[in-house]
């Protein structure tokens, strides 16, 4: 069994000041595969401590000099790929050739997208030819609290920390305690680099302990957070005593809006990208209203396809659907799996319980609801979960109702071979993220919602502003 218990903090792996055992459970099997150390108040002060101590020489320091320290830092995690890979199968259940391909390597793509970004960002420009002396300069925030979830962790630690220590901010990360392990790596990552000390530090910890103090610490200057839409409230509440940034990646609820003209591979793309992960995505397309003409072939479609998913411990190598992340989050999907069947939805593929042969491990069966109606429970919750709803509807501009009828604002998608209508409902879709035909936002593209699936933005140029302040000075003299 793994034992981590230590926290980096000011450069150097420390015994926690306030630690409490937490044992890590691979979902796969229900035992414990680790023990880290939930952190507390005192833990929190020294890093926050830590940070504060190395802001003015980090601020300081030449853009280039910090983008040098992000390239060792790149170099140090390639070869440490595969450590993460393990771990996060272990610890949140993606099976490890996901693990390997998708999880471990957006680190790497994000990473070298926030390079490429900040080589040519104007940290320090004139404002314009006729005002040559008004500078306008791009500096740090300041302590970030960099809180990120358990479902991409990768994912989201880097597009947290790099594009904070790129922008000059100094952090303090508290990776999600269902899966710390591979947040510990990132760190030995970022030690290895050479980095001053205090810039980066981690402390494990729970929302509401290590959570919370990061939250309402008064050095502490930006909260970046990506989680619950519940907990982005509570975050930015807690935050608004000492007028912190909060920046909010929160949950999603997804429309695919599949027309009657949509490409024969449509059906097929939706019903995998919304079983990846298990489900387990913020941008997941868990709506699919699909047009009148095709409902019914769409309906048949879908379950022969969610009926070839297979579902395995997250370990055994191959292309499958592993479990989810904890019993918690197991019993809440369920729940609203029967939700949905008293509701009158049609159940035309998975449902309750386990899949046949899985009798320990969290896991769940890739379930399709159709005859959904947009007011029905399992189309207003973020089930976060391998479930998807099938909505029919008649004309376009139906569709685009019931797509935008809902709390959040993620991501949308659109399926159509009519390219004028793809643009156009695309522009009147109300999300962060639109994504037409299957194709992905390119390399370094903003990714972030609007109402409750949160502000700001990630990733390239976006990713490093958000982490900074805009200051204008006069009289700027060369």
């Amino acid at each position: 069994m793994i034992e981590k218990r230590q926290f980096y903090i000011d450069g150097a792996w420390v015994d926690p000041r306030i630690g409490v055992d937490h044992h890590v459970i691979n979902p796969s099997t229900e035992e414990v595969c680790a023990v880290v150390s939930l952190g507390g108040h005192a833990d929190v002060d020294a890093a926050v401590a830590a940070a504060r101590a190395a802001l003015p020489s980090w601020m300081a320091t030449h853009p280039s000099k910090r983008i040098e320290f992000v390239e060792r830092f790149l170099e140090v995690y390639q070869q440490r790929t595969e450590d993460i890979a393990r771990v996060i199968s272990l610890e949140m259940g993606a099976p490890i050739s996901l693990a390997r391909t998708v999880h471990a390597t957006l680190a790497i793509s994000h990473t070298k997208n926030f390079l490429l970004a900040a080589k040519t960002f104007p940290f320090s420009r004139p404002l314009n030819a006729d005002h040559g002396d008004t500078r306008i300069v791009h500096e740090a925030v300041g302590v970030c609290a960099l809180i990120t979830p358990w479902n991409w962790p990768q994912n989201q630690i880097s597009l947290k920390v790099i594009a904070a220590l790129i922008a000059g901010c100094t952090t303090v990360l508290k990776p999600s305690e269902e899966s710390p392990l591979n947040a510990i790596v990132f760190a030995e990552c970022i030690d290895a680099a050479g980095f001053p000390k205090g810039v980066f530090n981690l402390v494990n910890g729970d929302g509401t302990g290590v959570g919370t103090a990061l939250t309402t610490h008064p050095d502490v200057d930006m909260v970046s957070f990506t989680g619950s839409t519940r907990a982005g409230i509570a975050i930015s509440k807690a935050a608004a005593d000492t007028l912190k940034r909060v920046h909010l990646e929160l949950g999603g609820k997804g429309a695919n809006i599949l027309f009657a003209d949509a490409d024969d591979d449509a059906i097929d793309r939706g019903v995998r990208q919304m079983m990846s992960n298990s489900g387990q995505s913020c941008n997941a397309p868990s709506r699919m209203l699909v047009q009148r003409e095709i409902y019914s072939r769409a309906v048949e479609r879908a379950a022969q396809i969610a009926n070839t998913i297979e579902v395995r411990p997250a370990q055994e190598e191959g292309s499958f659907m592993g479990p989810v992340v904890n019993e918690v989050q197991w019993g809440r999907i369920q729940t609203l799996i029967q939700t949905g069947l008293d509701e009158g939805a049609t159940l035309i593929a998975g449902g309750p319980g386990r899949p046949a042969g899985l009798k320990r491990g969290y896991f769940v069966r890739p379930t399709i609801f159709a005859n959904v109606d947009n007011t029905m429970t399992i189309a207003r919750e973020e089930i976060f979960g391998p479930v998807l709803a099938m909505i029919p509807f008649e004309t376009e501009e139906e569709a685009i109702l019931i797509a935008n009828d809902t709390v959040y604002g993620l991501t949308n998608y659109v399926q159509t071979s009519d390219g004028k209508r793809a643009n156009r409902v695309a522009l009147q879709l109300r999300s962060g993220m639109v994504e037409i035909n299957g194709k992905r936002r390119g390399p370094g593209a903003p990714f972030g919602g609007m109402k409750q699936s949160g502000n700001g933005r990630e990733a390239g140029v976006w990713g490093l502003q958000d982490f900074m302040e805009v200051k204008a000075i006069g009289g700027w003299m060369e």
